[in-house]
């Protein structure tokens, strides 16, 4: 009974700060935590300094690369592979907003993306939905492949306090399965876009609408481009710091013998991308008279930091009520588990669209589910699942991706639940989870 008022207790800050948004779900953390200690006596558990000082120190590398204006070199760059390509835009574009993320550590890139696919699409006569929908899911499973994302490196951090006797999965192994599982899941939404939803020709809707001047020049509109634009050797050299900084943490990370020895032990993955996320801000600093006072104030480093203080709150709440109730927690939840580990995939992913934020939601979930015997091997194979707050189109960039298209296509549908970033996001992750399952199984995992 104390338990279940714990918990209780757990769920109501989790609702009511994801609602609120913002920094509001690491603050209601905070309310719970207090709430424990004060009133239940439980001892504080511990928030997760190593993950929140990675978090840090991957944010403000990012942000640097998008103040010095870096990252327009890899949006240009994007943009000319679907005007080059416009017929297969559908499949292109999520491959190119989720490299993006991939690349840059964030989802937020997709806003720049968003107007750009909308253009290539309309002007080609193909439904805005298809590829924009597709787009928005996949800039956000790209995260759980990102070497640089805040999911990730919390991941790589909780993953480094398993239990003794399970398996290692380091930083490079994580990243194997993670990729790849993401990038099929990024397929499957692409071979499906391409037939969703009826062709413009035979949409009775959008006929109705493009039948008034006015609104058909409104849909159509100007054309909207950053090829025109001419990026400097600045940009160019901020864009190969930052994507070199990434290129030697794979590489530490692929061969620890290149890592120095600390107690007998090549120097943890965690410190290395800290260490090095660090060095890419300053040199980007150094070496393009970046200003440093614009670095806090871009869309980058505003969400990053919401991350830290989200994943601060949640997990040390999480933390205060799981270590307490240890024992009793893994008598009722271990052989479920042990019988049916995909059950982990389930609960990650209700509770990431209770928090909508999948580093938070594995904050929250992945200390759980090691706690209570879930193998490191299937929260690994199953990592996609920390994305679920498609469920329900609240998230900014699905809400900004129906903002963009004028078409009308992309939208919220009669009942909410049926719009149209459902059964893209569910394809995409319930792909991506049985790919990773299968690649785990392959490697001795699972």
């Amino acid at each position: 009974m104390v338990l279940t008022l714990q918990l209780a207790i757990i769920l109501i800050c989790l609702f009511y700060g994801a609602r609120k948004g913002g920094v509001a779900l690491g603050l209601l953390g905070g309310i719970g935590v207090v709430l424990l200690t004060f009133a239940f006596g439980l001892p504080p558990g511990k928030p997760p300094v190593d993950v929140m000082l990675t978090i840090v120190a991957v944010v403000a590398a990012s942000a640097t690369l998008q103040a010095s204006g870096g990252l327009d070199v890899l949006l240009q760059m994007a943009e000319k592979l679907l005007r080059r390509n416009p017929k297969y835009v559908s499949i292109l574009a999520p491959f190119t907003t989720c490299g993006l993320t991939m690349l840059c550590g964030t989802g937020h890139v997709v806003y720049t993306m968003l107007p750009i696919i909308y253009d290539v699409a309309i002007k080609n006569g193909i439904r805005p939905e298809r590829p924009m929908a597709a787009s928005s899911i996949a800039s956000q499973m790209g995260i759980i492949a990102s070497p640089v994302s805040v999911a990730v490196v919390s991941l790589v951090a909780f993953l480094a306090k398993a239990p003794e006797g399970a398996p290692i999965i380091d930083f490079v192994t994580l990243l194997s399965i993670t990729i790849p599982s993401t990038l099929v899941g990024v397929l499957m939404i692409g071979i499906f876009s391409w037939f969703r939803g009826k062709d413009l020709d035979k949409d009775e809707e959008f006929q109705a609408l493009i039948k008034d001047p006015e609104a058909r020049k409104n849909v159509y509109g100007d054309s909207i481009s950053l090829l025109g634009q001419k990026l400097s050797t600045h940009q160019w050299t901020a864009m190969w710091i930052f994507v070199g900084a990434i290129v030697v943490v794979a590489l530490l990370g692929a061969f620890p013998a290149l890592r120095p020895l600390v107690a007998g032990k090549p120097l943890s993955m965690v410190l290395v991308i800290q260490m090095f996320m660090l060095m890419a801000g300053a040199l980007i600093i150094i070496f393009t008279k970046t200003n440093p006072a614009e670095i806090g104030k871009n869309e980058v480093f505003r969400a990053g930091m919401i991350a830290v203080v989200a994943v601060f709150g949640v997990a040390w709440m999480a933390d205060t009520v799981f270590e307490a109730n240890l024992p009793l927690i893994k008598a009722s939840l271990s052989d479920i588990v042990k019988l049916y580990p995909w059950t982990f995939a389930i609960a990650l992913l209700l509770v990431s669209k209770l928090v909508n934020s999948q580093a938070a939601a594995i904050a929250a979930m992945v200390p759980l589910g090691l706690s209570i015997g879930v193998p490191p091997g299937y929260i690994v194979a199953f990592a996609a699942a920390c994305y679920g707050y498609y469920i329900l189109p609240t998230y900014p960039s699905d809400l900004a991706t129906i903002q963009f298209d004028r078409s009308g296509t992309t939208k919220i549908g009669k009942y909410v639940i049926n719009h149209s970033f459902i059964l893209p996001g569910l394809i995409g992750v319930t792909s991506s989870c049985v790919a990773g399952w299968l690649l785990a199984a392959s490697r001795g995992l699972v």
